[in-house]
């Protein structure tokens, strides 16, 4: 595993090929991890992240030392409980962005159509017209290609995935303009 990562080199610096020779060296290739694991630190979320912490209030952390608190308890019982809108941010952008992969699976799952998260199977059920799975094929037409599903029926399952998005944005709404401002006003 090691050899691995000092042969191909570090994964913040590589690109799309270092990164897949990265991932199936370590034994990555079908496995749900390789989905997750190359995109789990994002560059800009963690600047989001620190202009909003090193705007924390100093007064309030060196009250709860001053009450005696230790780090610990300065992270759950101050810089969190005022961190709300940041987390909320990067939570939906981890969210959105997890949910509308496709081609992290294209890459690392190509063959294992069991293993394909909805996305990808609207991918393939949408732009290359393959049917979903479950369906019988509707016969072939005219040119002798197979038929595909109506358009309406294709945009009514864009829609139908569309759904639980729709449904967390209320909630963290309310935090995200608040969150998003962070560090972008000086004063």
């Amino acid at each position: 595993m090691v050899r691995a990562v000092a042969r191909i080199g570090p994964l913040c610096h590589a690109g799309l090929i270092p990164t897949f020779l990265v991932v199936s060296e370590l034994g990555g290739y079908g496995r749900y991890w390789a989905l997750i694991l190359p995109s789990a630190v994002s560059v800009f979320n963690i600047l989001v992240l620190r202009s909003f912490y090193s705007k924390t209030a100093s007064e309030l952390i060196d009250a709860a030392r001053m009450d005696g608190a230790g780090e610990w308890a300065i992270l759950w019982s101050v810089v969190l409980p005022t961190s709300r809108a940041v987390n909320a941010v990067i939570t939906l952008f981890y969210a959105v962005g997890y949910w509308n992969t496709f081609f992290s699976v294209m890459l690392y799952m190509p063959t294992e159509s069991q293993k394909w998260p909805l996305q990808y199977v609207l991918y393939q059920y949408v732009n290359l017209g393959m049917n979903m799975p479950g369906q019988v094929n509707s016969g072939y037409g005219v040119d002798g290609h197979a038929q595909t599903a109506p358009l309406s029926l294709r945009m009514a399952v864009v829609v139908l995935t569309l759904l639980p998005i729709t449904l967390v944005f209320p909630f963290l709404q309310q935090h995200f303009a608040k969150g998003m401002l962070t560090g972008a006003i000086k004063g």
